[in-house]
């Protein structure tokens, strides 16, 4: 049931949407319907009003409603896979500058969360807050041991306020998808969900200092990217302490040049952080935009490092996603869209009934124009953008993982363009990409996951074979049956019943090498040449002895 602050706030965002003009959602209310007429006893509403732009209607909207409803912009201008460009382009101006509160009221959260007076926890305490957003704001601390940190405080009572945005923009998201002509294209109910998903998680002290401990772990010694270090002894669930960053922002070009950074070595080892992020550890910093990113100049000989902070936002990549991901940058680099459009179906990205030819069809009219510019113009963040809207055409699910990844990409790029305007995307991005489908193929890589999956395979390996019988006789007695939403593949139906048998038998062979890999790693002992030659052979004679039982089993019966 609906509550009296709600209603009052609701009467708020109503009288919002008035000003700018969105008369047609604020009167979609079911009580607010019938006090549509009155709007006309009001003298400036008798003759025709002129507004701005829609997107920055939409833009003045969030701002005047507060930090909850600019968050939810701000995640909003990320799905440009769902939204119209002007509209993405205008929620993308829009700013996370909030007014700080008092810093009295921060040192008694502090000492109300440890219990002590802040001068048995800090020698120093700066009042005065470095940085001030929707959810916390930042001060400057020193410990007893003259370590300077960085002390992130949550905002007092903010949950309940995002509680109740939260429920009222449900209410909002309905009424816009079902009054508004755009809105079941766009879903925002859906995006209702990753924003609250989204700020619920940036509350929570703890979850952002594991992220950062864990993208720590995964640099640890970089020569290239700094990551502070988490004082976890004075973390609390609404304060984080971290080591402090002391640089020179990313976007302060002059000041970097006057350091006597390299900003063109610069711009080449940002990209290669991002990609080591993704292709490396799966696990990356989502909210990399300049306010978050620092430059700490070398000295003594030693490189220009980055420095980030704020970990509240991180992306993850299935090894799935991982691969189908390196496999889908490598064709677009060879620019074989075909096989651009088979991993797309391949991964369940898109239906499995999509036609792969119309469907490469539309990549390559997506990717030439592209592809035809001058490398130094070239954004691997707007292809991926561009490749989104195509897929959605085709029915395609948007991953929200990859969509944080598509956003990361294009902030990154343009941090590295301003750095290096003539940097080739492309050939920065082949070596990580090559790299992992390098390492991905490696027999050790194998074995070494063959190792850590052996005791499921072990345990599943006495009833595979069971389990190949009972399909090869449900192919010879004409049993098995493949389902397709395509009718011109159903002419082709003994054609796949041949097919399959094939792909039965010669799975066997591949069985032989795999059960021949087991019986090495289970002895513990490194595979040598001898081994792999052992098994290669185990493999070619399986392979070859599925593929003349498929022909024999395919072969039609005149």
């Amino acid at each position: 049931m609906i509550k009296i602050s709600q209603i009052y706030r609701l009467f708020v965002i109503q009288r919002v949407l008035l000003r700018h003009g969105f008369d047609e959602i604020a009167f979609s209310v079911s009580f607010l319907k019938p006090f549509k007429s009155l709007l006309w006893l009001f003298p400036w509403n008798w003759f025709r009003r002129e507004y701005d732009a829609k997107s920055d209607r939409i833009r003045k909207v969030l701002e005047e409603l507060g930090p909850i409803f600019v968050k939810f912009g701000q995640i909003l201008s990320t799905r440009r896979d769902l939204m119209p460009d002007d509209i993405t382009e205008g929620l993308s101006r829009l700013q996370d500058n909030v007014p700080a509160f008092p810093g009295e009221e921060a040192k008694n959260l502090i000492e109300s969360a440890y219990g002590v007076e802040i001068g048995e926890i800090f020698l120093k305490f700066d009042l005065d807050c470095v940085a001030s957003a929707s959810i916390a704001q930042v001060h400057q601390a020193v410990l007893h041991d003259g370590t300077e940190v960085i002390v992130k405080v949550v905002r007092p009572k903010i949950k309940p306020i995002i509680v109740q945005d939260i429920s009222l923009m449900r209410l909002m998201a309905s009424l816009v998808e079902r009054y508004w002509e755009p809105g079941a294209k766009l879903k925002p109910s859906l995006i209702v969900s990753e924003v609250e998903k989204t700020i619920l998680d940036e509350l929570d002290m703890f979850r952002e200092a594991s992220n950062a401990s864990q993208l720590g772990r995964n640099f640890e010694g970089s020569d290239v990217l700094l990551v502070p270090k988490v004082y976890w002894e004075y973390t609390r669930a609404n304060i984080l302490v971290t080591e402090k960053v002391v640089g020179l922002n990313v976007s302060d070009l002059d000041g970097l040049r006057r350091a006597g950074v390299n900003l063109e070595q610069l711009a080449v080892d940002g990209l290669d952080i991002l990609f080591t992020q993704i292709f490396r550890d799966h696990f990356f910093h989502a909210d990399l935009h300049p306010g978050n990113i620092f430059i700490i100049p070398g000295r003594d000989s030693q490189p220009d490092r980055y420095g980030v902070v704020d970990f509240g936002i991180m992306g993850s990549l299935s090894e799935f996603d991982q691969r189908y991901l390196a496999q889908n940058c490598s064709a677009f680099l060879k620019r074989d869209y075909r096989r651009v459009a088979e991993l797309h179906v391949e991964s369940g990205w898109v239906p499995p009934e999509t036609r792969v030819d119309e469907f490469e069809t539309a990549i390559r009219s997506v990717c030439e124009p592209i592809f035809d510019k001058p490398v130094k113009e070239i954004s691997l963040g707007h292809l991926l953008l561009r490749l989104f809207q195509t897929a959605r055409r085709f029915n395609m699910e948007i991953q929200p993982q990859l969509l944080l990844l598509q956003k990361t990409l294009l902030g990154v790029e343009g941090i590295t363009r301003d750095l290096d305007p003539e940097l080739d995307m492309w050939e920065a991005a082949r070596p990580a990409v090559e790299s992992f489908m390098a390492e991905k193929l490696k027999v050790r890589n194998v074995v070494g996951r063959i190792r850590e999956e052996l005791p499921t395979l072990v345990a599943r390996l006495p009833e595979t074979p069971a389990v190949v019988f009972d399909l090869l006789d449900k192919i010879r007695s004409g049993k098995l049956i493949v389902h397709t939403r395509d009718p011109s593949l159903l002419l082709l139906k003994e054609e796949l019943r041949r097919m399959i048998a094939k792909l039965v038998l010669a799975l066997t062979g591949v069985g032989l090498l795999l059960f021949s890999v087991i019986l090495y790693v289970a002895r513990q002992s490194p595979i040598g040449s001898e081994s792999i030659i052992l098994a290669l052979v185990v493999f070619l004679g399986g392979l070859g002895g599925g593929l003349v039982l498929g022909s024999i089993l395919g072969k039609d019966k005149d």
